[in-house]
């Protein structure tokens, strides 16, 4: 376990090179910068500075080494390292509101974006005229679309949204790919179809994630509650409630394991054994220890009588000291993730041990 302070900026989201060697992260502005490893230091090599607006996503392929940054200001950039320069190619989104979400496919062939056009993008690349087009996927959503995660299959796409909706969609483009096969969550697939709609989510869907067999969702909600929706078992949906703040993403680390992290500042591990069986595991924190010994008896009278406690911290004993935004894989495969990284409102980014 490692904590990294990026400066105290907040950090909105992060992506991962694919030796995990250079972090992408946006401090909450219109910039995405690139850190590389040097030693125990991160040092800042590259400044993405494009977009006009808020980034709001990024995601990095890891084969093909391209950067995909999407922001407020209704643009996305596809950004490709040429002579070590990084150049950005626009993306024809075609949406009218900012986008709020970007995420590559497996097979790094086409990408999907969330908007707050009520709009999911999946843009792939045309070699004709050499640019990115876009497909739009407008049915049954009625608000902004807060998160995807693609099936591992390359053709369906999960998202969570504003309208307290999670859904399952196929995102085949036949221009660029074979007919899928059937798979447990729908065997016809043509472009848009909706494979799963679950209404009664009971919040802002924050973040969505499939399991390393795809036959399984899981999503978070702001009613602090997690649920996963299970395709093996007729789309079989369990909703577990907690009594924590709001979590704003999900990770599936194993076939049954699930972490989750959010408002609570530190990651939560649930399991998921079958239909009805979704329970909350532990807190992955290491609490940290205050040291109270070195008090004075006047110190001690003191902050009672200021603060009415004998706490002289404003700490909280958590590693992050402030919310959560997302967490992303890093070493491992989705089957068995070893390490994964969160990244908070709090500048910082933590690498975290996953044990099985």
């Amino acid at each position: 376990m490692s904590l990294y302070s990026f400066g105290l900026e907040p950090l909105s989201c992060h992506a991962w090179n694919k030796d995990r060697t250079q972090i992408a992260v946006s401090p909450n502005n219109n910039v995405a910068i690139i850190y590389e490893k040097k030693g125990k230091e991160w040092v800042k090599i590259h400044e993405l500075t494009e977009h006009s607006g808020r980034i709001t996503g990024i995601d990095w392929a890891p084969e093909s080494n391209r950067i995909v940054t999407c922001a407020s200001d209704r643009n996305a950039y596809v950004w490709t390292l040429k002579d070590g320069v990084w150049k950005p190619t626009l993306v024809l989104v075609r949406i009218n509101r900012a986008a709020t979400c970007v995420k590559w496919s497996p097979l790094e062939n086409k990408f999907a974006l969330g908007s707050g056009a009520r709009i999911i993008s999946v843009c792939y690349f045309e070699k004709e005229n050499d640019w990115w087009l876009s497909k739009h996927i407008k049915k049954s959503v009625r608000s902004t679309v807060l998160s995807l995660d693609w099936h591992p299959n390359n053709i369906l796409l999960a998202a969570g949204s504003a309208d307290l909706h999670c859904r399952v969609f196929s995102a085949y483009i036949k221009d660029i790919e074979d007919k899928p096969g059937p798979t447990a969550w729908g065997a016809k697939m043509p472009f848009g179809e909706v494979l799963l709609e679950h209404k009664e989510c009971g919040g802002w869907v924050h973040s969505v994630s499939f399991s390393p067999n795809g036959d399984q969702l899981a999503w978070v909600a702001h009613n602090s509650s997690i649920t996963v929706a299970d395709a093996a078992q007729g789309k079989d949906i369990t909703q577990l409630t907690t009594g924590r703040l709001p979590l704003l993403s999900v990770l599936y680390v194993s076939p049954s394991e699930i972490v989750a992290a959010g408002h609570d500042c530190c990651p939560y591990q649930f399991t998921y054994k079958g239909p009805g069986a979704l329970e909350f595991v532990k807190k992955l924190d290491i609490p940290k220890q205050t040291s109270r010994g070195s008090m004075s008896a006047m110190q001690h009278f003191r902050n009672l009588d200021s603060k009415a406690t004998e706490e002289d911290s404003k700490e909280l004993n958590t590693l992050h000291q402030n919310s959560i935004t997302q967490l992303c894989v890093v070493s491992g495969e989705k089957a068995k993730v070893e390490k994964y990284s969160s990244v908070g409102l709090d500048g910082a980014m933590v690498i975290w041990d996953f044990t099985h």
